[in-house]
């Protein structure tokens, strides 16, 4: 089934913004679930012609029931309020339940996070790309916490997921499969590294995220804390072992 087809199958409209970068891929994407009323999630960076598409997509639909946020970084919440000024919506829903979609808490990339269940689908905002991997910001069972997530999402059945950034997945187990073995993968390189007697930084950096581009080094050194946070917790954690120091903007 290509793409198109999944998201007629489902009826959902997809609004990318104008907004390209390392972290964002192709722009932030706004998915428009369903009709008569329908539902936003991510309204997107406050752009001009970013918030006039997402009115229109929803105009055509019927008009938008609710808003809901998979986290509050501003690339996906920043167009909220202009949404909601122009259509009616009521506040943003950022848990729970929002008529027919359903919260799954997804912490990891962000503390805040949740994916939006809607049957078979699932606005995955930066917990699943649709291409690539993200990163994970550290803190008490923040990847622990994240890996469960991707199993239980795995184990919802799902057949399409709507990422925040990239292209729809239409292999929807696949790619959460994939996702769990990118991080279990990544964990044995670090621990090889660190058996090798890696201890700093850019010594781990080198060693278990040789392929991340250098544009990309420090939100590797993000994930990297989040997996020295997770040793740490399990008992694995060697002595000596420094720290990256988190730059705020990416772990808020």
């Amino acid at each position: 089934m290509t793409i198109d087809e999944a998201l007629a199958r489902h009826d959902v409209g997809w609004v990318r913004a104008a907004n390209p970068s390392a972290l964002t891929l192709s722009g932030t994407n706004t998915w428009v679930l369903g009709r008569d009323p329908c539902y936003v999630v991510d309204p997107g960076p406050l752009l001009a012609d970013h918030v006039e598409a997402v009115l229109a997509e929803a105009q055509r639909r019927g008009g938008v029931g609710g808003i809901a946020l998979t986290h509050a970084h501003a690339d996906h919440s920043e167009a909220v309020d202009a949404v909601r000024a122009r259509s009616g919506a009521p506040a943003a829903a950022t848990g729970g339940e929002l008529g027919p979609l359903r919260a799954v808490p997804t912490g990891g990339h962000s503390p805040d996070h949740v994916a939006w269940v809607c049957g078979a689908v699932c606005c995955t905002g930066d917990a699943v790309l649709g291409e690539g991997s993200v990163f994970v910001s550290p803190g008490p069972g923040s990847l622990r916490g994240y890996l469960d997530a991707l199993r239980e999402l795995r184990a919802l059945g799902l057949e399409l997921l709507l990422p925040g950034h990239g292209p729809p997945v239409t292999d929807a187990a696949a790619k959460l499969d994939e996702y769990v073995e990118h991080r279990l993968d990544r964990e044995r390189r670090l621990v090889d590294a660190l058996a090798r007697g890696a201890r700093t930084v850019d010594e781990m950096l080198d060693d278990a995220w040789s392929d991340a581009p250098q544009a990309l080094r420090p939100v590797a050194a993000v994930t990297l804390a989040a997996h020295l946070d997770k040793l740490a917790e399990e008992g694995r954690l060697p002595d000596g072992v420094e720290r990256p120091e988190v730059p705020r903007y990416l772990s808020i």
